[in-house]
C-alpha cells in the first residue's frame, strides 16, 4: 500500500504539471484516458477473481461505458473549456507550484499514516477492525478534502484579486489568513459540498434517464431535482471563492454567490461548465493508475489482499489527484465569481459573454 501512496504523489505532480504546461491535452487526456483506466481497473478485478472481485470489476466496466459516453456528449464543450482553464490559469499566482507540491507531500504523509493504521487493523483480525478501517477512510475522505479546499481558497483569493483589481497578493499572507481564520468554514465546506456536489450531479442523471415519458418518473425526478438545486444552492464550490475575500461563512457564501450568478444570467453557463467534471476524471484516472499499480503488484506478492489493497489505492490516489488540482480549478472559481461582480471589468475578455450568447442561441 505504501507502493500505492507513493505513485498516487507521482500521478499527481504528473498531472498538475500537465495542466501547467497544456490545459488543452490535459482535458482531452484526462475526458479519453479516464474510461480506459477504469475499464482496466474492472479487468483487474475479474482477473482476481473472487466473487466480491468479479461484482466490482463488473461495476466498473459499467461505468467506464458510461464514462466514454459521457465524454461523446460533452465533447462540443472541450473548445470552451479549454479556453476557461487556460485564460483563468494563465498567471499562476507566485509560488503556485511550491505551495502545490508541499500539500501534495502533506497528503502523502498523511495518507502513510493512514495506511499504516489499516494494516494494524488487518493484523489485529479483530471484530471491529470493519469499523476502524471504515472510520480511517471517512478521516481519510474528510482531511483530504480540507487539504484541497485549503488550497482552493487561498489560490482563489490571490486570483479573484488579479481579475478584479489588478493587483497581486502575496500567496503567503493568503494562505496565513486561511490557516488562522477560515479553518471553521473549510471544515463545513468539506463535509457539505462533497455530499451537495453528488445529490446534484445524481438529479441530473436521474433527470436524463426520466426524461418527460413518463409522468411519474418525471415528477419524481422534479421534485428530486428541486431539493438537489436548494442543497447546491446553500453548498457549493463557488462558495469558497467568498469565504477567502470576505472572510464569509460557507453557506452564507455559498448563498451570496449563487444569488450573483442568477442575477447576471450566469446560471445556465455554470450548469454547463466542465471544470468540475474535469477534476472530477482526472481524479479518476489518477485514481484507477495507482489501483492498478497497488492491485498488480498486490496481486503477485499477497493475492488475497489484492482487492482490498486496490480499493485503498483507488481512494487514495483520487483524492491525492483532487488536491493536485485544486489550485487550477480555485483559477477558474475566482475567474467567475470576479466576472459576475463586474462583467465590465478590465481583465476580461469576451470568453463568458460569447459562451453566454452561445447558450441562448441553443436554447432558442
Amino acid at each position: 500500500m505504501l507502493a500505492s501512496v507513493a505513485s498516487s504523489g507521482l500521478v499527481a505532480l504528473t498531472w498538475q504539471w500537465m495542466v501547467s504546461c497544456s490545459p488543452s491535452k490535459a482535458i482531452k487526456a484526462c475526458f479519453w484516458l479516464s474510461p480506459l483506466l477504469i475499464c482496466s481497473v474492472g479487468i483487474l478485478f475479474l482477473i482476481i477473481g473472487s466473487a466480491s472481485g468479479s461484482a466490482i470489476g463488473v461495476i466498473a466496466i459499467v461505468c467506464a461505458v458510461i464514462q466514454s459516453l459521457y465524454t461523446c456528449w460533452v465533447n462540443p464543450r472541450f473548445e470552451y473549456a479549454i479556453k476557461i482553464l487556460s485564460v483563468s490559469t494563465a498567471f499562476p499566482p507566485a509560488k503556485t507550484t511550491f505551495f502545490v507540491v508541499l500539500s501534495i507531500m502533506v497528503g502523502v504523509v498523511y495518507s502513510s499514516l493512514l495506511v499504516s493504521g489499516i494494516g494494524g487493523a488487518t493484523a489485529t483480525g479483530t471484530e471491529f477492525d470493519i469499523l476502524f478501517k471504515v472510520l480511517i477512510l471517512l478521516s481519510l475522505a474528510w482531511s483530504m478534502q480540507v487539504i484541497k479546499n485549503v488550497v482552493l481558497i487561498t489560490i482563489s483569493r490571490v486570483k479573484y484579486i488579479h481579475f478584479a483589481y489588478g493587483a497581486d497578493f502575496y500567496t503567503g499572507i493568503a494562505f496565513r489568513d486561511t490557516i488562522n481564520h477560515l479553518m471553521g468554514s473549510v471544515s463545513i465546506g468539506s463535509a457539505l459540498a462533497p455530499i451537495f456536489g453528488v445529490i446534484r450531479g445524481s438529479s441530473r442523471t436521474i433527470g436524463l434517464v426520466a426524461g418527460d415519458r413518463d409522468e411519474f418518473l418525471f415528477s419524481c425526478a422534479d421534485c428530486y431535482a428541486s431539493v438537489a438545486m436548494s442543497l447546491g444552492k446553500i453548498g457549493n464550490r463557488w462558495g469558497f471563492v467568498h469565504v477567502g475575500v470576505y472572510n464569509k461563512g460557507f453557506i452564507q457564501a455559498s448563498v451570496d454567490t449563487w444569488d450573483m450568478f442568477r442575477r447576471v444570467g450566469m446560471e445556465a453557463l455554470i450548469d454547463s461548465d466542465l471544470t468540475g467534471a474535469f477534476c472530477f476524471l482526472s481524479g479518476i484516472a489518477g485514481a484507477a493508475i495507482c489501483a492498478l499499480v497497488g492491485g498488480i503488484w498486490t496481486l503477485a506478492v499477497h493475492e488475497s489482499y489484492a482487492i482490498e489493497v486496490s480499493i485503498y489505492a483507488f481512494l487514495i490516489g483520487y483524492f491525492m489527484c483532487r488536491v493536485a488540482l485544486a489550485w487550477p480549478q480555485a483559477c477558474v472559481l475566482a475567474y467567475y465569481v470576479a466576472y459576475a461582480e463586474n462583467p465590465q471589468g478590465p481583465r476580461f475578455d469576451s470568453t463568458i459573454p460569447g459562451r453566454i450568447q452561445e447558450l441562448q442561441r441553443h436554447q432558442t
